[in-house]
């Protein structure tokens, strides 16, 4: 399975590489201060651990795949375990849905009496320690659960529906995200503490959307990877949370807190609508004074989403040869009728 989701983590940067190439720009606070470095060869590397759970805004269909980008792009190099907590809706889409259930990827109702149970299975899967001669003995996996809170990327039907909620429980709506719902995230935080020491979160947005539009609108999938359009830059924000600083003793207090956060990406998504870039990365706390111009000592770290090596294509070459060859195995095995007298 791992092997399985490298290979795809790897073929997804490499089909970016040609056929969308983007600039990345990263930056973040105080908290991720360290934690992102720009390598001699002028690619970003994190330094983010290998168990984590990841939160972020949804913009477009394409967040997904530059977070995965991201943890290739980690030190420990995670993004063979990668876990992504979707609509139950999208494991119906014919080969995709099918490849994500494959993935191990999870898949929510919003029926709590639903979700609960087959959410517990599989995040206790995901907090087992690993043993075997093929294993980090006694160790827990790598793992990187990523969840979108909004519940869905940002459109017109969205905001109406953002907007919807917010009147109902009594808060103000959102400008740029909508509103988070906090019922997965406070059952996946919950079940898995102990286990995983942060929860990170980024603020992703695209360059070139503007006040009051959608970046699905700008942005498609087709214009992206069938046309060669993607959008000017990709930008992240990241901050990091320890997981037993959250409220998770009390579902409103961490409702509370999720909105909170959510709000403050509100801001940042301003800040960098007026001015083009999201607040520099924080160096030991604090700003410095009279930076160097670089984007680098100035707070933000550019890069291109791009594969380290071209010998890394194998990694996508194998697994369809070892799969090719199984099945002319299998199909000389029937045409010859071997395969009746071994039973």
């Amino acid at each position: 399975m791992a092997l399985t989701k490298r290979s795809f983590g790897i073929f997804m940067t490499l089909l970016t590489q040609l056929w969308a190439p983007t600039v990345i720009r990263i930056s973040g606070d105080s908290s991720v201060a360290g934690q992102i470095q720009k390598t001699k060869d002028g690619k970003v590397q994190l330094l983010f651990p290998e168990r984590l759970v990841m939160v972020a805004n949804h913009q477009l269909y394409t967040d997904w795949l530059y977070l995965w980008w991201v943890a290739y792009a980690n030190q420990s190099k995670t993004h063979g375990n990668v876990y992504i907590i979707l609509k139950e809706s999208l494991k119906h889409i014919p080969m995709v849905g099918w490849g994500m259930r494959f993935f191990s990827f999870i898949f929510l109702s919003r029926k709590l009496a639903v979700d609960e149970p087959r959410l517990s299975h599989r995040l206790r899967k995901l907090k087992k320690v690993s043993s075997g001669l093929l294993s980090r003995a006694n160790k827990l996996a790598p793992m990187w659960l990523l969840l979108f809170p909004e519940g869905t990327n940002a459109s017109q039907d969205g905001r109406e529906k953002s907007a919807s909620w917010a009147k109902k429980i009594g808060v103000k709506d959102l400008e740029n995200t909508l509103l988070p719902r906090s019922a997965g995230s406070f059952f996946c935080l919950k079940e898995l503490k102990g286990t995983v020491e942060y929860l990170y979160d980024c603020t992703i947005v695209y360059e070139g959307v503007k006040h009051g539009e959608f970046g699905q609108d700008n942005h498609t999938l087709q214009a992206m990877y069938l046309l060669g359009q993607p959008p000017p830059s990709v930008n992240m924000f990241w901050r990091r949370f320890a997981i037993s600083d959250i409220p998770l003793h009390d579902k409103d207090e961490f409702d509370e807190w999720l909105r909170l956060r959510w709000s403050e990406k509100d801001a940042y998504i301003n800040q960098y609508i007026a001015t083009g870039r999201f607040p520099p990365i924080l160096q030991d706390g604090k700003d410095t004074k009279n930076p160097p111009k670089n984007e680098e000592k100035e707070g933000f770290f550019e890069t291109e989403v791009r594969i380290d090596n071209y010998w890394e294509i194998l990694y996508i070459i194998v697994p369809i040869l070892i799969f090719l060859g199984v099945v002319q195995t299998l199909k000389f095995f029937w045409n010859s009728g071997l395969i009746f007298n071994m039973f």
